[in-house]
């Protein structure tokens, strides 16, 4: 079972300490929830573990399968089993959606394999309509062009779609709630529900309780100015919908 462990981890962007000693472990099979008000660090702890080059790492360490990934290229990260699913993804007009997700693919079995040739079109094709039949998507939405022109839910079910395809062991998801209607926001869950399991360890980073309504955390986390404060089960969502943060304010005095 694959882990990631984030040992007293410090970051700085341009030149602001953001965050100040992050403490995390999210295992395989587990669903994590980080919760925080506006400009905590949560963003901050996603764009790190994934190598975002304005990200500098001052302290602390990031074990995956043996390796601290702060030593490696985004792309490794990747390649090892990481992945992000971005608040605002990005379009790239002229790129379908199924040859993005073919070229992700081959390039993640080419670093396992220098020799590997990438998957043949035929079974791409196949493990393609497999999971968007799971996902309950229509099959046109993989000659789109990726995010050109989709709807805030669109993009969400298209990082779900990648997500399923590349099938990581660990995924960030960075505020996917964002931007989304109820409906929307029913429609992503219910895809991130499909592909929970004891093979995906997940961290779901959210401002608020309502995506919690539909993809239930096992272990739920509140980082306040930089750091872990406070970590329980789900209902410790429900008890920071009820009260804020008011209440931890004295917790983060004594940590810091």
């Amino acid at each position: 079972m694959s882990e990631l462990q984030i040992v007293d981890l410090h970051v700085n962007v341009n030149g602001k300490e953001i965050l100040k000693g992050v403490n995390l472990t999210v295992r395989q099979g587990e669903v994590h929830a980080l919760m925080g008000p506006n400009g905590t660090g949560k963003s901050t702890l996603a764009y790190t573990l994934m190598g975002h080059p304005n990200y500098e790492v001052t302290q602390g360490e990031v074990w995956f399968k043996g390796q601290n990934i702060l030593e490696l290229e985004a792309d490794q990260r990747a390649h090892l089993g990481l992945f992000l699913a971005f608040q605002y993804p990005v379009a790239i007009p002229g790129v379908s959606v199924a040859n993005f997700l073919r070229a992700a693919i081959n390039a993640r079995r080419k670093a396992e394999n220098p020799e590997d040739k990438g998957i043949p079109i035929p079974e791409f094709r196949k493990q393609l309509k497999k999971v968007m039949d799971t996902l309950r998507m229509d099959h046109s939405f993989a000659g789109r062009y990726l995010n050109d022109g989709f709807s805030g839910g669109e993009k969400k079910r298209a990082e779900v779609l990648q997500m399923a395809m590349l099938k990581p062991e660990i995924a960030i998801m960075d505020e996917t709630d964002s931007g989304l209607d109820i409906d929307a926001l029913r429609i992503v869950a219910e895809g991130v529900n499909t592909l929970r399991g004891p093979d995906l360890g997940v961290l779901v980073i959210t401002h608020y309780q309502r995506i919690l309504n539909y993809i239930k955390p096992d272990i739920v986390h509140i980082m306040l100015d930089g750091r872990i404060v406070e970590s329980g089960g789900p209902d410790l969502a429900l008890h920071l919908e009820e009260h804020g943060y008011d209440w931890l304010k004295n917790k983060v005095e004594v940590i810091a």
